[in-house]
């Protein structure tokens, strides 16, 4: 008899990135029935609201059959024991991530030894890639429609119209 594994893929996704994406894929290639599930944090402030953020993570992987994209508050082991999750996705940029992500698995572990954490490293062409460093760039007038989804790319310039950088693609060049 098959075991079906369920993963959750938290984040802020504020917005969400084509780094993000590639921990998707590759996490829903491995496991049954993967969430990726934004975190409502009432203690941050955030550049989209989360209905905005499941509507870009939602759009931007509606190509991955088994996964689906919700939010939560509170403390993730509640959350991925109300979905009966067994495996947490954490992506991996570089060596200053794993030491952050090393010490919220191991406190992870201690409040739900149950749960397992599964580190997914990121290609390197998104390793520098963030979603603070992509509003930061686009609010500065940099090209980011290379690093986001277009419907993210597309709120951004909602979001920011003053500061909406021109592209080839808008002269019809």
């Amino acid at each position: 008899m098959k075991r079906s594994v369920r993963a959750v893929y938290p984040g802020s996704f504020d917005p969400i990135t084509n780094g993000h994406i590639y921990i998707a894929e590759r996490a829903a290639a491995i496991f049954d029935d993967m969430r990726v599930s934004i975190l409502v944090n009432p203690h941050k402030s955030y550049t989209f609201s989360v209905e905005d953020r499941y509507e870009m993570a939602s759009e931007a992987l509606s190509h991955l059959p088994n996964v689906t994209v919700d939010h939560f508050m509170g403390l993730l082991v509640d959350y991925m024991r109300q979905q009966e999750a067994q495996v947490i996705i954490r992506g991996l940029r570089a060596m200053s991530d794993f030491e952050y992500e090393f010490q919220m698995a191991l406190m992870n572990r201690q409040i739900a030894p149950e749960i397992e954490t599964f580190f997914i490293i990121t290609d390197a062409n998104y390793s520098y890639l963030s979603s603070s460093a992509i509003r930061d760039i686009f609010q500065f007038g940099g090209a980011v429609q290379d690093v986001v989804p277009p419907g993210v790319f597309r709120r951004l310039r909602e979001r920011f119209p003053a500061r909406s950088p021109k592209t080839e693609r808008d002269s019809g060049t």
